[in-house]
């Protein structure tokens, strides 16, 4: 296991600058989120615009690119459009794993089953693979649905993020079923109360957490993803993050 950090966690910075940021923090690893932003790392503008995609995508310096974090505003015909080209981005640029959002609480279980068929069967098209972000509120907040889903759905994982647990109500303890399916994981600190919190205030308990992915083999990336908070120094939060997690892996 290795200690990555999200683009995200710099939501007002562009790619190149982000990299830069957090090569000086000491990250060796960096995820992508891709976004309907404008910026060349669009969905829709990896679609229209491959190469130069595919050219940012790659001017990370000296990080090595663990993740892409799709995020597709498009519907219909045109959401499968964008995310095939998605998983030519990630075969272009050695990037395995695309994290997407689960369907939310109330969509039909087939109908959700379906759109995840067809993602996976895009990605294999492609040599990626395809994870479904865990999320309170969402289908893939149950651990019995993930299980459910990555049995109904060959070749699904499951990018794992015990904070949206933590909001479920879901003891680190009892999601054991579910490890198996782990491509990927998310990071901050949380409370049952609050999806994210400063750290070292919440009450995530990484050691368990890393010591049940071990125990399963995981050997990716452990992907720090936090908003920055009012009053906070960010690039001080996520140090203090990275230094407490080498200290598990």
């Amino acid at each position: 296991m290795y200690v990555a950090a999200s683009t995200d966690c710099f939501p007002d910075k562009r790619m190149p600058e982000v990299a830069e940021m957090l090569a000086h923090q000491e990250f060796s690893s960096i995820e992508i989120s891709l976004r309907e932003d404008g910026t060349a790392l669009s969905p829709s503008r990896i679609a229209g615009e491959f190469d130069r995609a595919v050219d940012l995508a790659v001017r990370s310096h000296r990080l090595d690119v663990c993740a892409y974090d799709v995020h597709i505003s498009a519907a219909g015909e045109e959401y499968f459009q964008q995310f095939e080209a998605v998983c030519r981005l990630g075969k272009a640029t050695k990037v395995v794993t695309l994290t997407v959002p689960s369907a939310e609480l109330g969509t039909p279980f087939n109908e959700e089953v379906e759109r995840l068929q067809k993602l996976v069967k895009l990605a294999d098209g492609e040599g990626v693979r395809v994870a479904v972000k865990a999320q309170h509120g969402c289908l893939s907040g149950d651990p019995d649905t993930v299980k459910v889903l990555c049995d109904n759905v060959e070749g699904l994982g499951l990018t794992f993020d015990p904070s949206h647990y933590m909001l479920g109500d879901h003891e680190l303890k009892r999601l054991d079923k579910i490890m198996p399916y782990v491509y990927h994981v998310h990071l901050r600190d949380s409370t049952k109360d609050k999806v994210q919190v400063r750290v070292g205030q919440g009450t995530v308990d990484y050691s368990k957490m890393i010591l049940m992915l071990n125990r399963f083999n995981y050997e990716h990336a452990l992907s720090i993803q936090m908003e920055p908070l009012p009053g906070l120094d960010q690039a001080a939060e996520l140090r203090k993050l990275r230094l407490l997690l080498e200290t598990m892996v």
